[in-house]
């Protein structure tokens, strides 16, 4: 990475925008077992309302990290699956979650300050 990584054009900023999502690391999270359907998702990620996952797994598959597999079935099924291009950011993934666990209490701590919360 050179000194100008980090430019409004750079592929650093693409992938810092694919993870600033919160929902994007989520779902790619909850796929990481295999393929899943909408429902199996809503079920398994709490928060998230069926448009928001919509919409996500949209973004997703536009960005290649997702595969969306429908079957030609009564009633119509589909399935989503994680590709192997999005399989790759699961290891940054869980980085940044270890990072969270480990941080969490220590932002929240500096939020609470910097609102006036705690003196």
């Amino acid at each position: 990475m050179t000194s100008d990584a980090f430019l409004a054009d750079c592929r650093a900023r693409l992938a810092f925008d694919l993870l600033s999502n919160t929902w994007n690391a989520v779902v790619l999270w909850a796929l990481r077992e295999g393929p899943r359907r909408p429902v199996e998702l809503l079920d398994r990620i709490g928060g998230i309302s069926p448009k928001v996952l919509t919409e996500t797994l949209r973004r997703l598959e536009f960005n290649g990290l997702v595969e969306r597999r429908a079957y030609a079935e009564a009633p119509p099924r589909v399935d989503y699956r994680i590709t192997a291009l999005g399989g790759t950011l699961l290891d940054p993934i869980e980085a940044f979650g270890a990072w969270a666990f480990e941080h969490g209490d220590e932002v929240m701590a500096a939020q609470d300050r910097a609102s006036g919360r705690v003196e």
